[in-house]
């Protein structure tokens, strides 16, 4: 069939292609505005083993931990850790912190991905882990809260009252929040999903 619109044809397609890569492109500031979507909704702090679906399986959005919060908001945007940190460890069990409380011997697609060590372990093998630098919004950062106890949360796009320090948008007991707390614990990973990241 003869192209008629040759011209317009010539305009709208880079337009679109653009708008495409846009559309697919991973984006830090819709995973804070993610996170934050959940304030409110998760109300609860239940760490509770439960059998999930697979993938993207969950928990009921009024319940979680911390790490449900960055699950949650990267389901937005086509990122399910549950699927994506199974499968590496299905490959991979050795490289992962198989600590003796847990007494695995084999991944469980139901809570692996809720642990942060895991979590930890499988940025650092994606490369998504900086060794210093701003805290951007749409970051990962986790903390040690006291010996063998690690927490998780997103770096908002607002600040503190002083405008210097980002909030962290978080469970840490209370449901999802978002607070001034990214210096209150040792900081033990700082992460950043890159745009081509789908």
């Amino acid at each position: 069939m003869p192209n008629k619109f040759p011209r317009l044809r010539a305009i709208l397609l880079p337009v679109l292609f653009l708008l495409c890569g846009q559309a697919l492109a991973f984006s830090p500031q819709r995973l804070a505005s993610d996170a934050r979507a959940q304030v409110g909704k998760t109300l609860y702090y239940d760490a509770a083993y439960a059998r999930l679906g697979y993938p993207m399986g969950d928990i009921p959005i009024a319940k979680g931990v911390c790490t449900d919060v960055v699950i949650r908001a990267l389901r937005h945007q086509g990122v399910d850790l549950q699927q994506r940190v199974h499968e590496d460890m299905r490959k991979n069990f050795s490289r992962y912190p198989n600590q003796s409380r847990w007494k695995l011997t084999k991944p469980d697609a139901n809570i692996d991905h809720r642990r942060v060590p895991n979590l930890r372990r499988y940025f650092e093998r994606r490369g998504y882990a900086l060794d210093g630098g701003d805290f951007l919004p749409g970051d990962i950062v986790t903390w040690e809260l006291r010996p063998g106890v690690g927490h998780i949360g997103i770096v908002s796009d607002k600040k503190d009252p002083s405008g210097k320090r980002p909030l962290i948008i978080h469970n840490i007991g209370r449901g999802a929040q978002e607070e001034d707390m990214l210096y209150q614990f040792t900081i033990t990973g700082h992460y950043r999903i890159p745009a081509s990241e789908r």
